[in-house]
This record gives C-alpha cells, structure tokens and sequence, in this order.
C-alpha cells in the first residue's frame, strides 16, 4: 500500500548554490496525492509545485521545478531521493524560499529524519511504472537508457580525469533498503578547479568542504576524505534515483547512465513518456511491493553519518 509520513519533519540548512538559509518542512499527504511542493514566501495557488519530470526547467549542476507561474524550488534532487528510497509516496514539502538545504551534501540527515517521524500506510495500493521497451537518450559523451527489468535496478558509470575519482562503475538493485545502506551517505562532489567558474556563474555559493567533497588532482581536499572508495558514482546513482522519482510513481525498470547528470535523466523521463508502448502503468501486489525501494527498512540500516 501507499505511504505517507507518520509526522511532520523539519531540517534547516543553507542552500548549495543561493547561499541562503533555508528551512524545509516535509508534511503527511493522503492517499493519491504525490509529491508537492509549497513555496511559504510565494501567496495562493502559485505557491504549489509539482514534483513531476514536466515540471523540470533544466539548470546546470542541479534539479530545479517551475509551475505555470514561474515560480520554482531547485536543488530538489537528494530529497526526492530520501523520499523515493524511504517508500514515501504521499507528501507536501513545505519551503521558506527558492532552494532546499544541503546539509551535508547527501541524503542521509533527510533519511534519519524521515525514518524517525515514521510512516503511515495508506488505504490505496501503489502504482507503478513498468517499463516495457527500452529508450535511450545521448548528449555527447553522455548517455541514459531505460530497459524492461522485474524491478528498479541501476548501472551507473562515470570517468572523471582527477585521479582520485578516475573511472568508476557500480551496478545495484534498489530492493529494500538498498538505497539507505547504499547510496544515502554519498555527497555531492566537485574538481576545485571548478570551483571559482562555478562562483562566477552564481553558483555554490553556499558551498563549503562539509558539504561537498572537493578534489584536486589525487587528493581530496575535505576533512576526513571519502565516505566510500566510491563514494562518486554512488552519489551519482543517489542524484538519478532523486531525478527518476519525478516519473511520479516507482520505476520497474533497469536505468543505466554513462556520464549522465540531471538534464540528461529528465531527457530520459521525457523521451520515454513521449514513446508509445515503452512503459504501462501497475498495480502492485504484494510481491512486487516488498521489491520496492524502501520496503522493509529498519532503523539499523541508516548511515551512522545522518
């Protein structure tokens, strides 16, 4: 069945790239709702924006929504993975201005805080997407491929010339907790030399060594190094699962990404809901269900980081 959270939750933070504060407030929601988000500094209708592949306007380095009215919510991407990862698939996620927070550049605080409010089952069943025919999106050296699977399964590749990151492969089956022991601690990572054009360009301005890891050449240069010998490729495994869960529903399906980033993921959303015969819509009985990311989590599994 359909979950939404038990309580509301809060996190405060600042923004990657605003460098504003921000304060974030994820709320129950019932049955069929989905995800939403509610800008408190924006009056009426215009406040709520979906959190659907349609609602993308694509910006560098991060997931931003846009309603009708122009009015958007970005940096959304480790969120919407808590979400997708912990089996939320009903919530309102209020937010006092243009960009959700940080925090420590992955999905882990979003996690524990979401597993501690809890969770309520709902009286409707999930639906699902299940892919039925592959589709394939490129932009240049970067391709994202969706292909038939019996479950959400991701094959993720990225090659870097910073010799700490280098090439980098990890394949994984998002059943169950997968996602929280996986991926959740992963951070956002950046080349220093990238940092200065990046500021230039309004960008990372709220950007520090703690919550991004930073590496130049063969050394990474925030305290304490890497999560994880990989922690790269998982954290771009964590930003596709975020960017995927704006199909608004969950995916049954095998994504594989080489080289891919944000925009070339919604590229795929959009590419396989304009392609005729490549998915249909299920409803999940309890076998796939127990399949699902988030089925079955327990405390334990949750990062000591978060």
């Amino acid at each position: 069945m359909q979950h939404t959270l038990r309580s509301s939750v809060e996190f405060v933070g600042v923004g990657l790239h605003g460098g504003q504060p921000a304060r974030v407030a994820i709320r129950p929601a019932a049955a069929g709702a989905g995800i939403w988000f509610r800008r408190l500094d924006v009056a009426g209708a215009a406040a709520h924006i979906p959190a659907r592949w349609d609602m993308v306007r694509q910006s560098p380095l991060c997931t931003r929504l846009e309603n009708a009215d122009g009015v958007s919510v970005a940096t959304v991407e480790h969120l919407m993975a808590a979400l997708a990862g912990c089996g939320v698939h009903n919530a309102l996620v209020e937010i006092d201005g243009p960009e959700i927070p940080i925090l420590d550049g992955s999905a882990a605080q979003f996690v524990r805080g979401i597993m501690a409010g809890g969770l309520r089952r709902l009286g409707a069943p999930i639906e699902a997407i299940e892919i039925t025919a592959p589709v394939e999106v490129r932009r240049g050296a970067a391709c994202a491929r969706l292909e038939p699977a019996e479950l959400l399964q991701m094959d993720f590749h990225i090659d870097f010339e910073d010799a700490v990151i280098g090439a980098q492969s990890k394949r994984l089956t998002m059943a169950n907790g997968t996602f929280v022991r996986e991926l959740s601690d992963s951070r956002t990572f950046c080349r220093n030399a990238d940092v200065e054009a990046m500021r230039k360009n309004g960008l990372a301005l709220g950007g520090t060594l703690e919550n991004a890891v930073v590496v130049d050449g063969d050394h990474v240069l925030s305290p304490g190094g890497l999560r994880h010998a990989d922690e790269p490729v998982r954290h771009k495994m964590l930003d596709a699962l975020g960017d995927l869960a704006l199909a608004g529903a969950p995916l049954l399906g095998r994504y594989i990404g080489v080289r891919a980033g944000h925009a070339i993921t919604n590229d795929l959303l959009r590419a396989l809901f304009a392609t005729p015969g490549a998915y249909r819509r299920v409803t999940c009985g309890p076998d796939i269900a127990a399949r699902l990311p988030g089925a079955g989590l327990r405390d334990s599994e949750i990062p000591a980081v978060a």
